[in-house]
């Protein structure tokens, strides 16, 4: 694959692991604070949780494509499934 799609692959990883720790300190905050509001709280927290699965899922599917995918379906769905 050429480098500038494994670099925009790895931009990608770095932005979101620090959108999903930046998400992750606002959930902490919200649980330390005396004036947080509980149902707001419990929609982050699953938010957060949602965001971090979701963008693990994102992430491995754009760095299976940003390495190269195999080149026949059978590759792909060993590839895929583990």
């Amino acid at each position: 694959m050429t480098d500038a799609i494994l670099q925009a692959y790895r931009e990608v990883e770095q932005a979101m692991a620090r959108y999903n720790k930046v998400l992750e300190e606002h959930v902490t905050s919200l649980r330390t604070s005396e004036s947080a509001d509980a149902r707001k709280l419990e929609r982050m927290t699953y938010g957060a949780k949602a965001m971090r699965d979701s963008s693990m899922i994102y992430l491995s599917y754009a760095k299976f494509i940003a390495y190269g995918m195999p080149e026949s379906e059978e590759l792909i769905d060993e590839d895929l499934q583990g």
